[in-house]
């Protein structure tokens, strides 16, 4: 897929940067999204103890490493090997050990039913085809077993001012129809109308539990340059879905 090695060529050109920049704030545990809004907020996880987790899409794997220690089994898996040795050399400083997985998140190469929670926190389900993601995922799950991811919501995409690089109050590209965001200088971002993601999660047996808004917390701050705390106090630029498989 043309997306898939795009993407791939970015993070792993990219990954040592990316770290360099977002990985202290990235190491705060159990937390969401560019403003980190804690776990315990949204609670789209719940408790993983004992439970066989995939995180998919997984960069330096900071969600594992602290799941890991409180006594999930994770994997984490990630089609960038540059984001991989990140992962690699945390897991080695913080004497954790779990598989690290390159691969394409669209064809994952693990058994079918393998996990009781799959999650992202802007992972995959960002940057690949949710035609395939969204099934791949419902085959991974056990019956019952739960699926969690944070991504963009549509709206800074619909007011995204090229020229002058930042989110607006204004309306620039149309909602119906959006499918894939592509600058030609960064990722290829995939992105659907509520209701296209609500019938691609029905027709594979997928249940929605919640959809949460993510809102910048008052004097929020982020490394991200790109994202604007005033904005996205007053229209969510981020969401969480929670799901489980029937």
């Amino acid at each position: 897929m043309s997306h898939e090695r795009r993407n791939r060529e970015f993070w792993d050109a990219d990954a040592d940067d990316y770290q360099a920049a977002h990985a202290a704030t990235l190491a705060t545990a159990r937390a969401w999204g560019v403003w980190r809004v804690p776990e315990h907020e949204v609670g789209a996880l719940g408790d993983a103890c004992g439970l066989d987790v995939l995180e998919y899409g997984c960069g330096a794997a900071q969600w594992s490493l602290a799941l890991a220690d409180d006594g999930a089994r994770p994997v984490a898996l990630d089609q960038s090997r540059a984001q991989l040795a990140h992962a690699h050399t945390a897991m080695t400083r913080r004497g954790s050990s779990f598989p690290l997985v390159c691969a394409a998140a669209e064809s994952v190469p693990l058994a079918d039913g393998s996990f009781d929670l799959v999650f992202c926190d802007h992972g995959a389900m960002s940057f690949c085809d949710p035609d395939r993601t969204v099934p791949e995922v419902a085959r991974l799950l056990r019956d019952g077993g739960r699926f969690a991811f944070s991504h963009t919501t549509p709206w800074p995409y619909l007011v995204w001012d090229e020229r002058r690089e930042r989110v607006t109050r204004k309306l620039r590209a149309p909602y119906f129809g959006m499918r894939v965001f592509d600058s030609g200088e960064g990722t290829v971002d995939f992105q659907l109308s509520y209701g296209d993601w609500i019938r691609r999660f029905r027709g594979c047996g997928l249940v929605i539990d919640d959809l949460v808004e993510l809102r910048a917390p008052k004097g929020a701050r982020t490394t991200y340059p790109d994202v604007d705390a005033r904005w996205a106090r007053r229209w969510p630029a981020e969401q969480v879905w929670k799901l489980h498989k029937e």
